[in-house]
């Protein structure tokens, strides 16, 4: 028997109409939820991405408790960097920490080049088991940006300021640049691959780029962007787009060749639209909020809801990532009121 797919966050990427509107969370899988966390007492978050079977299980777990519209590979934007020769490693409280940081030209000749199916085959296994055998909605994978994996690469782990990354970019450019392709290649061959294997979306996470002005952003790091696409688009999933604090980046976003931009909530839905973005949008409440009382947060997500209704193409999310003080119950209530609130049956 034929599972029924739950194609409604699919149908929202490409702009159409839908029954009402889809709603996924990022970071839906993971610290939040008490299951998760009676794992990582026993694994660590590369061990768990490693065994298909668990990953899998982390992975669908949020879409069995809350009901949301699709599921999000759980892993790490580091995931591919290994394969490459970049020496990482993620410490608890800290983040992913390099012990081999790009410093010249040379650091990035030396990177390598991923295989994807022989470097992280166990990435390929949790999707094929999940789309397969256990999801009843699109699973998105996703990969990181040029420049936020870059920023790491050369910072040598998380950086408040990212001085030391906009210093290699202006100072050494034909380094930088060199490293964008290479980045982009990584990206496009590991993303493809995920593709292939069942993703039906993708999201391309370029969580620190709006670190760097409009200016730059065109100069030095668009180009890859293009490219990156460009690729993808051949392959037929939706491509999403997401940056915290890069609202004065839309319009670039706005013409590549992809079909979903995240908004944080640092800009509405309503004035994205007024300044002519015409992709569907995904967003955007601010995940503090949740912390909130139920009527403040009901509040809140009336008022985004209202405005992505507007016009079609509209996915709701968050602003940015769940956080471990989130209650799954707070959660659930919430996808639920989403389906709702906008149902037109």
């Amino acid at each position: 028997m034929t599972r029924q797919i739950n194609d409604t966050f699919l149908r929202a990427c490409r702009g159409e109409q839908t029954p009402y509107v889809p709603v996924w969370y990022m970071r839906q899988a993971g610290r939040s939820q008490p299951e998760y966390r009676a794992l990582k007492e026993k694994y660590s978050l590369f061990e768990i991405t490693h065994q298909p079977e668990l990953c899998a299980y982390v992975t669908r777990l949020p879409v069995e408790q809350y009901g949301v519209d699709a599921a999000i590979l759980y892993k790490d934007i580091m995931t591919p960097l290994p394969a490459i020769g970049v020496d990482v490693e993620i410490q608890g409280g800290v983040g992913p920490v390099i012990a081999n940081p790009i410093r010249s030209l040379q650091d990035v000749e030396r990177l390598g080049e991923i295989d994807p199916e022989h470097d992280v085959p166990y990435v390929f296994e949790t999707i094929r088991l999940l789309v397969n055998e256990q999801l009843d909605v699109p699973l998105i994978g996703f990969a990181g940006a040029p420049f936020t994996l870059a920023s790491y690469m050369i910072e040598g782990g998380p950086s408040k300021n990212y001085h030391k990354t906009k210093a290699f970019m202006y100072a050494e450019p034909k380094a930088w640049f060199a490293l964008m392709d290479k980045l982009a290649e990584m990206t496009i061959r590991y993303v493809r691959a995920q593709i292939r294997a069942g993703a039906g979306a993708v999201q391309i996470f370029d969580s620190w780029v709006g670190a760097v002005n409009a200016d730059d952003y065109r100069t030095f790091i668009k180009p890859a962007m293009a490219r990156i696409f460009a690729a993808l688009r051949e392959e037929g999933a939706p491509l999403i787009m997401f940056g915290v604090g890069a609202s004065h980046l839309v319009h670039e976003w706005n013409d590549l060749p992809l079909d979903v931009i995240g908004l944080d909530w640092r800009l509405s839905i309503r004035e994205a639209r007024r300044q002519g973005i015409a992709k569907t949008i995904q967003g955007n409440l601010d995940p503090a909020v949740l912390l909130a009382p139920w009527d403040v947060i009901e509040e809140r997500v009336k008022r985004i809801l209202d405005e992505g209704m507007e016009r079609p193409g509209y996915i709701f999310n968050l602003g940015h990532g769940i956080f471990p003080d989130v209650q799954p119950a707070t959660l659930k209530r919430l996808t639920a009121f989403i389906h709702e609130y906008t149902s037109t049956n």
